[in-house]
């Protein structure tokens, strides 16, 4: 889900730390017949990468021209006329957690469609994407019970990046996660602009009152591994530029126009229908 051109989103940075499949593979294969169940989801997911890519690609071609060109037989609305719904039904499966009381997932644990989003609090199309359609995402579909937001912290612009997704996640400790995601998205926000204090003040207003354990989780290990389990589950699906998304599994790369949020929430809900009659 990498975009080819800034205006379709933001690449990583290549000197960044990566935690995904690549960085990975010098690792010991474990011996047959142990472990199956621990590694089953991630193989799922790293399986799916490469279909998924390749269908975002198509996807950047038509974010190039403003979200306006046609999608294929799947435009009709009927996700049986998509030869690619069993990979997005896959991904979908594999990536949406549905957990109940995570605090990083807005709607319903039920909601027929989940919006997974990959994003970096330093992008700032991932800014533009959190103040002009989530916003209406939420009125129009969260609040109807039609779809579910979860967040996942993808930072690949290095240590500063880091820091305020682990921050984010201290925050969702304490209930204040889209409080204090908001917060940050309210402008841009880049290099000093996200050390620690800067961090401490913007959780302060967003409503996080107990500042030390703010501060404790932060820095913790706990942070560090959610937000680890966040980037390798990002890098296996091919996810290489913020903010990229899944929506009922589809694949859609940038701050795309409202329209491509719309259409990809139609097709997911017609096909989460269709499976629910049978």
């Amino acid at each position: 889900m990498s975009a080819s051109s800034s205006k379709a989103g933001q690449k990583a940075d290549p000197k960044a730390k990566k935690t995904g499949p690549q960085a990975r593979a010098k690792a010991k294969t474990p011996s047959k017949g142990k472990a199956k169940a621990s590694v089953s989801l991630p193989r799922r997911i790293a399986a799916l990468g490469a279909i998924l890519a390749l269908v975002a690609a198509v996807g950047m071609a038509i974010g190039k021209s403003g979200g306006s060109g046609k999608r294929g037989p799947a435009a009709s609305g009927d996700p049986s006329a998509d030869p690619m719904q069993g990979a997005y039904a896959r991904a979908e499966q594999a990536t949406s957690r549905r957990k109940d009381g995570d605090p990083l997932a807005l709607g319903r644990k039920d909601a027929p469609v989940v919006l997974v989003e990959y994003a970096d609090y330093q992008c700032s199309y991932c800014g533009k994407f959190t103040r002009d359609s989530q916003p209406e995402l939420v009125r129009k579909y969260v609040d109807q019970g039609v779809l579910r937001i979860e967040f996942r912290n993808f930072p690949i612009f290095g240590k500063d990046s880091e820091r305020a997704a682990r921050a984010s996640w201290a925050a969702g400790q304490q209930g204040k996660f889209w409080q204090f995601h908001d917060e940050v998205y309210a402008k841009l926000r880049k290099g000093d602009a996200l050390a620690e204090d800067k961090l401490v003040d913007m959780a302060g207003k967003a409503g996080v009152t107990d500042i030390d354990r703010f501060r404790s989780d932060l820095n913790g290990s706990a942070s560090e591994e959610a937000v680890k389990k966040d980037q390798e589950e990002g890098y296996g699906l091919g996810v290489t530029s913020t903010p990229s998304f899944l929506v009922g599994g589809r694949p859609i790369a940038g701050a795309q126009p409202m329209a491509a949020f719309d259409e990809a929430i139609a097709q997911a809900r017609a096909a989460a229908a269709k499976k629910s009659e049978k």
